[in-house]
């Protein structure tokens, strides 16, 4: 199993690349970060550094948007970076959340998303596209590599990663809920005449490696990480107004814990001690996430792992970002790949 760490580009830009290269010796392969232009700085810039500043860590964002970025500079922007420093680029696109909504837009229709997968490959691959109608070529890509991972929870959404995609982002981690999306997947990407082991399956989630399992341990870690529920919220709310609440399109329970949802306020968005999330229970905090002792996240990761997932990124926003990539580089990554312990 591969590890990513995901970060938000929140200023200073040094930090989030010390903390790649942390995680780089420790184990990770990836290096993952936010995509909204309002709330974080500006990404692709800061993926440069970290390129030069890594050996092997292949980095890109968890998830840009076709909306926020022409597809032909999204497209020129990854492969500049891929031959500056070799094919060490991952597209992750989704409809866009965050980027979109603070912007006063509204998130991009599957349609668009599925047309601009096609197209910011080829581009970036150097083959040519059809860009509003305009067929385009960037002429100086010549071995260009960029897979294009899509970020997806509904179905109509995991019908078109099956479709279209290199790999599948899914951003929670609970067994459940995985096995049901992941199923999805590779049935349309069979469907459609794909091989559905062709498809990388990435599941993302906070990861909180506590010293015990007692009562306050638990209860720090789940009060650090509840955020994620709420950012997971605002997705299973736009299900439900699509599908209904127990449609049989989107399993119950992904949709039952929103009841209480009222509004989000994305100036909070991903963060510890986010206010909009309070109603987001335990429950859900311990199955989305992977909290608790060293061998609570290998038994979950493990599991996680027969259910065909390829990596587990690690969202480290909270109060222990140094502690978890170290822990998880000396004891749970060579637990869980049989490999010697890093630090």
């Amino acid at each position: 199993m591969d590890f990513g760490l995901v970060l938000q580009t929140d200023p200073p830009a040094s930090q989030v690349i010390s903390l790649m290269k942390r995680a780089e010796r420790n184990g990770f392969r990836y290096g993952w970060t936010f995509d909204s232009a309002v709330l974080w700085q500006e990404p692709f810039v800061i993926y440069s550094q970290i390129l030069a500043n890594t050996q092997k860590l292949h980095i890109g964002p968890m998830v840009t948007n076709p909306g926020t970025r022409t597809w032909e500079v999204t497209a020129s922007t990854f492969a500049t970076l891929n031959d500056m420093y070799g094919n060490r680029t991952v597209c992750g696109i989704g409809r866009g959340d965050s980027a979109m909504r603070v912007a006063g837009r509204a998130p991009n229709t599957l349609a668009r998303l599925g047309e601009a997968i096609e197209v910011i490959r080829d581009l970036a691959e150097g083959r040519e596209a059809s860009v509003d109608g305009n067929p385009i070529r960037i002429p100086w890509i010549k071995d260009g590599r960029l897979p294009v991972w899509m970020a997806a929870y509904g179905p109509k959404a995991l019908a078109l990663t099956g479709q279209k995609a290199d790999g599948f982002i899914l951003q929670l981690a609970d067994p459940f809920l995985t096995e049901w999306m992941v199923k999805a997947v590779r049935d349309a990407a069979a469907e459609a005449g794909r091989d559905p082991a062709s498809v990388t399956i990435c599941v993302a989630a906070p990861a909180y490696v506590t010293a015990d399992d007692s009562p306050a341990a638990l209860a720090h870690a789940r009060d650090q990480c509840r955020w994620f529920g709420g950012m997971v919220g605002n997705h299973v709310a736009d299900l439900v107004s699509r599908y209904g609440e127990h449609s049989g399109m989107v399993p119950d329970e992904l949709t039952e814990y929103i009841k209480a949802r009222q509004g989000y306020d994305y100036s909070h968005h991903g963060r510890a001690g986010n206010p909009s999330t309070d109603f987001v229970p335990d429950e859900i905090v311990d199955r989305f996430c992977l909290l608790g002792p060293t061998e609570t996240h290998i038994e979950k990761l493990r599991t996680l792992r027969d259910l065909g997932v390829d990596q587990f990124a690690v969202y480290d926003m909270h109060d222990a970002r140094e502690a978890t990539i170290d822990a998880y580089g000396e004891r749970i990554i060579p637990a869980i790949n049989g490999e010697p312990g890093r630090g």
